[in-house]
């Protein structure tokens, strides 16, 4: 559950700063099938693979990351 989370939002940051998947594959040195697991949360990223996303996308780390309680607390997913 929570890895479509985090996948729904990569998905969506990169859809709102306007880069296809191939586009943004490119800028994480990544292929496409990859990023198209991740966004699906059929694959789970790496702590290094995630903040390598954020900063790419130009957003905090903690906008992408899934909370494991619930939100109440912003610990990282992985």
């Amino acid at each position: 559950m929570a890895e479509n989370q985090w996948g729904r939002r990569i998905k969506g940051f990169r859809k709102l700063k306007g880069m296809t998947q191939v586009e943004f594959a490119k800028k994480l040195n990544m292929s496409v099938s990859v990023l198209g697991e991740l966004e699906r949360g059929a694959r789970q990223p790496s702590r290094s693979n995630l903040e390598l996303i954020a900063e790419t996308l130009d957003v905090p780390l903690e906008e992408i990351a899934v909370s494991s309680h619930n939100n109440k607390e912003k610990d990282l997913y992985v």
